[in-house]
């Protein structure tokens, strides 16, 4: 099977040459173009996500010999999650080779989270099927180095730590508010306000509800910590 020019340039991003190319065009083809006889890469997403789990897992496992589990599953949480997978996804532009159905490619969904972390998944799988494990873990390892060198402080839930400032300080758990919302339906922008009781509030803006209530609290965090 010949691959496009624009394939094989991802091929050399990904860093891996694929003996079977038909997984990797099936690993990047999106359910609203898909065909009986052009399968999309669901099937891929759910095995990619176990084999990502497995090797992070093993990662932090060997990483930290004297980490609990209850330090381990943060961390985990933090490497595999879908904005991290669509993080990785954005620095090797799979985006630009994703194959997508008019509709999807209109709306923007070369730059969903959703999509990109899922086709990051299913191209992790398509290694898997390609070459094996240890290429798969290869891949992943090399990807994710930078994420694996910063994970303690990724791993560190701003909601959460907020709150346990606010209790142990006697105040009840901090209140979040979109306060604006710009940008199309396919890519909005949200700006959240947390703010405790005490009066102490910052603002920030992400492209998800979710992402922008984290983003805010860790500035938050960072204001009250300077205070101490």
């Amino acid at each position: 099977m010949k691959l496009s020019a624009e394939i094989k340039a991802f091929e050399g991003r990904l860093g891996h040459r694929f003996s079977r190319p038909e997984l990797l065009l099936r690993a990047l083809t999106h359910s609203s173009i898909s065909t009986p006889t052009r399968p999309d890469n669901q099937r891929l997403e759910f095995l990619g996500d176990r084999v990502l789990g497995l090797v992070m897992a093993e990662a932090l496992f060997l990483a930290d010999k004297a980490a609990s589990e209850g330090q381990m599953a943060p961390r985990f949480n933090a490497l595999v999650r879908k904005e991290t997978c669509a993080d990785i996804a954005r620095q090797i532009d799979l985006g630009a080779v994703l194959k997508l159905g008019r509709s999807e490619m209109m709306s923007g969904g070369r730059r969903k989270m959703a999509l990109l972390g899922d086709a990051m998944e299913a191209v992790i799988a398509a290694v898997y099927l390609d070459a094996g494990f240890e290429a798969a873990r290869d891949l992943v390892l090399r990807l994710w180095a930078e994420r694996l060198k910063t994970v303690e402080e990724d791993a560190r839930d701003p909601k959460t730590a907020l709150q346990e400032w606010a209790q142990a300080r006697g105040l009840p758990p901090p209140s979040y508010e979109i306060t604006a919302r710009q940008g199309p339906d396919h890519a909005p922008k949200f700006t959240i306000e947390v703010r405790l009781e005490n009066g102490a509030h910052e603002s920030a803006q992400a492209g998800s509800k979710r992402q922008g209530e984290m983003a805010a609290a860790k500035a938050l965090l960072a204001r009250l910590e300077e205070r101490i």
